[in-house]
């Protein structure tokens, strides 16, 4: 499996250009390790700290069209069949 680690990055809601720019060090640490092991076991290793750096680097959240953000349509009613 080959993951980009910016990918990785915005599949767990953090910011990969903020992230960078507020902590390279870090950023270039944790990117060698990703690239090192299968992205399951660096989330398992890295969890807590992801998590923190989640909170300080959010990804801005995507703004939803106008079909996406309406309620969803009701299910239509199945009639029972009449028996004659």
């Amino acid at each position: 499996m080959d993951q980009d680690f910016e990918t990785y990055l915005r599949e767990k809601k953090i910011d990969p250009d903020l992230y960078r720019k507020g902590d390279q060090g870090q950023f270039d640490e944790f990117k060698t390790l990703f690239h090192q092991m299968h992205p399951n076991s660096f989330t398992s290793q890295k969890l807590f700290l992801i998590n923190q750096i989640r909170r300080t680097y959010p990804l801005a959240l995507e703004v939803k069209s106008d079909t996406e953000s309406k309620t969803p349509k009701a299910k239509p009613r199945i009639q029972p069949r009449i028996k004659k």
